[in-house]
């Protein structure tokens, strides 16, 4: 029966059985990907493995198929707007030189030369220039005495339109020369090279391969030989073997190889290197190890750097702070919006590392999904830009053990100072001293601090856009998680709502036309109204009129995409909380003996000594009362969703979640 099996060539199909080695296998299809598993194993792979299948010969999640539908849709449109850039920068060339020579032309024009070119040869004595050598189609073509393009030879052989009709010879209007002083280069070839470092199966490789189609070359590396040998197995079943190159080798040591590689020469002039476009970290946990080797080997002139962390239990948690900070340099913020804490935590960690190399850091699209954090990032030289990272790192004093507010502090301070002659510049100064005392300021109770961490937007809203607006046309059998991917970027694309630009800052997007490196998000953090309820021990309040209300009072508002009932809103913390303390007063009271004294719900309620709370570190409200009217308008609250967008994901599956580790030794 297994001799009558198909081998390897074999035109690959999702659950057909082949035999490779003795050994028989099962075709799963993901994307445009086919990758072999035992046909022992199951057909769903387990949470933990048993029998045959302890331990793992093949990792594979298919819970995952969400990362690399993202991942492969993000590398696209990056992808796409790289080339776009390539394109626009060949026709400024082409424009330019075709300036240059019709500049030549006209001072030729002048000095009487009318048609003859300065080509045509030395002049003589009395000024009339040389007689030229005609070529087949009647042009004259000279040695040229004017210095040669950078990269051209001295002594290269002269071009006849003949030869290459398209270089010298412009026929389309009467302003152009029958031939041209100054070729136009041809374009250089667009490559895009991608390296998923950590491959395993080599399905991240196949999809990039197959579904990306100005992908150049792929590397798959794996510290494995096992790994490796089932990547070169399922490149040759998925016949990519022009494309994709199986490496066996540690992946920090194959990203160090590359140092050196610079994409620029000493005076800022493109050059030939061996970086990678794109780098994919996918690691079975932490990918902290490998940053530092990743952005020395993604191109630093716009690399895209794409990473997974699965260890939510150490950036997301209020378990391991010390690890956390071994392993990103911050300590994680307790509370609902830990998640958001642990996406600026290890943004922070990418950050540092390539600003200890002069490169700088822009985060596109940054996402916490299920058990596994999610960023996309892109790496440029920019010793300027890294000056602001200190003032776009920040510390929480956050109040986890009581009301649950916080409040941040950047550890420098990007400080915008006028000019003399008039304008504006940057000045890099120290941050001031503590933003906030040892104790709430609201309740009364003793603060932790977390961090440092990230300051700045997570997302970049063209970024997303762009994403968003291939959907349409994507197949929807190829990518099967695409409504909860436009779910998630849509959540993610409403964030950036809260992005404001300084009209006096001279690095702003407005100005620049790129990132804005001083930009700061004025709302890091999200809050929950059940959890605020849970304070001061009264019904949970209807978002729409939470919204509603903040809305009213003329702040911005709107969700987290990390956390179902979230609110994300520019609004201090004085305000949501009299926004709280008017809810009971309104709608629902709180009921007597509910809050106990020296409780942080009673002193938000103001139910103590005004004396005794300054006392204790809290504040009277009723400055606050008397500053602000509030309206629970769940009409203005109200969030219009005429698609039905899957928002948060539902559970796929019983016992989903990261799986086992796959085992083996290098």
């Amino acid at each position: 029966m297994a001799s009558s099996l198909p081998d390897l060539s074999a035109s690959p199909e999702a659950g057909q059985h082949l035999l490779h080695e003795d050994k028989e296998y099962t075709t799963v299809k993901e994307g445009l990907a086919h990758i072999l598993v035992p046909a022992s194993g199951p057909a769903v792979p387990q949470a933990t493995p048993k029998g045959e299948n302890t331990p793992q010969s093949v990792f594979y999640n298919p819970i995952q198929q969400f990362n690399r539908d993202l991942s492969v849709l993000a590398i696209k449109a990056y992808g796409e707007e790289l080339l776009e850039r390539k394109q626009r920068s060949v026709e400024r060339h082409k424009q330019k030189i075709a300036a240059k020579n019709k500049e030549k032309k006209r001072k030729r024009e002048e000095e009487g030369l009318g048609d003859v070119s300065r080509k045509a040869g030395k002049l003589e004595g009395d000024g009339s220039p040389t007689e030229a050598k005609p070529t087949d189609d009647g042009d004259s073509v000279t040695k040229d005495a004017e210095p040669l393009p950078v990269g051209s030879e001295p002594n290269a052989p002269s071009i006849t339109s003949t030869a290459a009709p398209d270089v010298f010879t412009a026929k389309t209007d009467a302003d152009s020369s029958k031939h041209e002083d100054i070729p136009e280069s041809p374009p250089s070839k667009f490559t895009f090279t991608i390296l998923d470092a950590l491959s395993a199966t080599g399905l991240r490789a196949l999809r990039y391969a197959q579904e990306i189609p100005f992908t150049t070359s792929v590397t798959a590396n794996d510290l494995l030989p096992e790994a490796t040998k089932t990547i070169e197995m399922n490149i040759k079943h998925n016949r990519l073997e022009d494309k994709i190159k199986a490496v066996t080798s540690n992946a920090m040591a194959h990203m160090y190889s590359l140092i050196g590689q610079d994409c620029r020469d000493e005076k800022g002039r493109p050059q030939p290197s061996l970086k990678y476009n794109v780098i994919d970290l996918d690691p079975y946990g932490t990918a902290a190890p490998f940053l530092d080797a990743a952005v020395q080997a993604v191109r630093d002139d716009g690399g895209l750097l794409c990473v997974t962390c699965t260890d939510a239990g150490v950036w997301a948690s209020n378990g391991y702070p010390e690890k956390a900070y071994s392993l990103y340099g911050g300590t994680t913020i307790k509370g609902p919006h830990s998640h958001e804490g642990g996406l600026r935590l290890i943004l922070n960690a990418i950050a540092t590392s390539a600003a200890r190399y002069g490169m700088a850091m822009e985060p596109l699209l940054s996402l916490s999904i299920d058990f596994y954090a999610r960023v996309f990032v892109r790496i440029h030289k920019s010793p300027a830009d890294v000056k602001f990272l200190a003032g776009k790192t920040m510390v929480v004093y956050n109040c986890d053990s009581g009301c649950g507010a916080w409040t941040t502090q950047t550890v420098g301070k990007n400080k915008l100072v006028e000019g003399k002659k008039g304008g504006y510049h940057w000045k890099h100064v120290y941050g001031q001293g503590p933003s906030a005392s040892e104790n709430c300021k609201h309740c009364g109770s003793r603060t932790h601090i977390a961090g440092p961490m990230y300051a700045g937007p997570i997302h970049d809203p063209e970024f997303i856009k762009r994403i968003l607006d291939g959907l349409p046309e994507v197949s929807k059998d190829t990518y099967q998680t695409t409504s909860r991917i436009e779910g998630m970027l849509t959540l993610a694309l409403e964030e950036c709502i809260f992005i404001e630009e300084d009209p006096t800052s001279p690095t702003s997007t407005s100005k620049t036309g790129k990132w804005d490196p001083a930009a700061l998000d004025p709302a890091p953090f999200h809050f929950i109204p059940s959890v605020l309820s849970k304070v001061i021990h009264c019904v949970t309040p209807i978002e729409n009129s939470i919204r509603g209300a903040l809305r009213g009072l003329g702040y911005l508002v709107t969700r987290s995409h990390t956390k179902p009932g979230s609110i994300k809103t520019n609004a201090p913390w004085d305000v949501i909380w009299e926004i709280m303390r008017e809810w009971t007063r309104q709608k629902e009271p709180v009921k007597e003996g509910k809050l106990r004294e020296k409780t942080p719900g009673y002193a938000i309620m103001g139910m103590g000594k005004p004396k005794d709370l300054e006392q204790n570190g809290g504040s009277a409200t009723a400055a606050t009362e008397e500053k602000i009217k509030v309206v629970f308008d769940e009409k203005l609250g109200a969030e219009k969703d005429k698609k039905k967008l899957v928002r948060y994901q539902l559970n796929p599956r019983e016992n989903w979640g990261p799986m086992a580790r796959a085992k083996g030794h290098a």
